[in-house]
């Protein structure tokens, strides 16, 4: 029998939407939305239905990802395991991590666990735990760290503290404040 099309089906949305949204997870998931003609139906729902939906890396982490050429302005991002920044952004943020590309750039504040930064960072920085600036990466402003690893030609510059807790009257207006490892790659 013939396959009716979830796209000029008018009468039955709900199963275009899960058609779509189930497409290239599994061949019979297309029967397992009920988009099969009504005598196949019955034979092909019961050993797709079981099948489970794509999920992420991960199972239960908050990911967010700025795509190339995406601009995200004016946000207070909450809540957010990791951050990719593969455009541009400028924002508020307390997450877990942080992954500027080489081509993204951050602009704003942010308090975090780990960062890695590819691209350019600007404004102030907290990282609780690790900071890691790559050859790309160029990071400016106030930048507070716990550990930090510079790549050969990474950058660091701008009002720089050692301690996520420090307080400001110890801050060096120095791009080389404390310790530094030096990582070849």
């Amino acid at each position: 029998m013939a396959l009716q099309s979830p796209f000029f089906n008018n009468n039955n949305k709900r199963d275009a939407t899960d058609a779509y949204n189930l497409r290239g997870t599994n061949p019979n998931a297309a029967a397992a939305a009920g988009t099969v003609a009504p005598a196949a139906t019955s034979a092909a729902t019961t050993p797709a239905s079981s099948t489970p939906v794509a999920v992420s890396a991960k199972e239960g982490e908050a990911k967010l990802t700025v795509g190339p050429n995406i601009k995200l302005k004016g946000v207070e991002i909450t809540d957010c395991d990791t951050l990719v920044v593969e455009g541009s952004v400028e924002a508020t943020m307390d997450s877990r991590m942080i992954q500027i590309s080489e081509r993204g750039s951050f602009k704003g504040s942010a308090e975090i666990d780990i960062a890695e930064i590819r691209g350019e960072f600007d404004g102030t920085l907290t990282v609780r735990q690790k900071l890691v600036i790559y050859s790309t990466g160029k990071v400016t402003g106030r930048i507070r760290y716990g550990k930090v690893v510079i790549e050969e030609g990474g950058q660091l510059s701008g009002e720089i503290e050692f301690g996520a807790t420090a307080s400001s009257s110890t801050a060096a207006k120095t791009a080389a404040a404390a310790p530094l490892q030096r990582v070849h790659g």
